[in-house]
């Protein structure tokens, strides 16, 4: 690397204390409006979760890029295990799964992906829970939809104005960001605290497996 290269990068560098900073500062400041804004309503789904694992049903996670990875992160907080060991409890991602995605996408188009899944394995009673930063991922809302028509309990995560996921899933947790990131983070945040408040809302926090 050449002097003025390497003077370069020294300069942007010295410039990542104000980045360090302001995503600290961003962070915070949505996580407390998170925290103001959605008890409510974080209430509600843990009451629908709960409900729905005391009567033996699942529930299902999807979304895309990084709300397919938190889909497959919450869904393995709630079949392994979060705090403390206690039985296993019926939660899957419907990103998992490679060569369905792929059929489905390939045969019946991208935005069946989930829709097609809980066609399949979807029972009344059980919770379908949708991850959109936007509200608008068309997949997700044809799932929730599709839920819905099935007898399952439509349920979401989304972030900005919750766009079509408003009036669509019932509770709807719409995080108070427009910074993908700050919501992403929130979804997180959220989706293990529903695996901890639902293991003491079944009585199941410390609970011998």
């Amino acid at each position: 690397m050449s002097d003025d290269a390497n003077a370069t990068l020294r300069q942007r560098l010295r410039s990542l204390d104000a980045h360090w900073a302001s995503e600290f500062d961003e962070h915070l400041l949505v996580a407390t409006e998170t925290r103001r804004a959605l008890r409510q309503d974080f209430a509600r789904l843990v009451e629908v979760c709960a409900r729905a694992f005391a009567a033996g049903n699942k529930l299902m996670i999807f979304g895309n890029g990084g709300s397919a990875a938190d889909a497959q992160h919450i869904a393995t907080e709630f079949s392994v295990r979060y705090r403390a060991d206690r039985r296993a409890l019926p939660a899957m991602a419907l990103t998992a799964e490679g060569a369905t995605l792929t059929a489905v996408g390939n045969d019946l188009g991208f935005e069946r992906i989930f829709a097609r899944q809980i066609e399949a394995l979807g029972r009344p009673g059980d919770v379908a829970l949708g991850i959109s930063t936007s509200g608008r991922s068309r997949n997700v809302l044809l799932a929730l939809s599709q839920a819905r028509s099935q007898g399952l309990m439509p349920v979401a995560l989304g972030g900005g104005d919750g766009g079509q996921l408003r009036g669509l899933a019932d509770p709807c947790l719409v995080v108070p960001s427009q910074t993908v990131a700050r919501i992403q983070e929130m979804h997180l945040v959220l989706g293990q605290m529903l695996c901890g408040a639902v293991e003491i809302a079944l009585g199941l926090a410390g609970e011998e497996p």
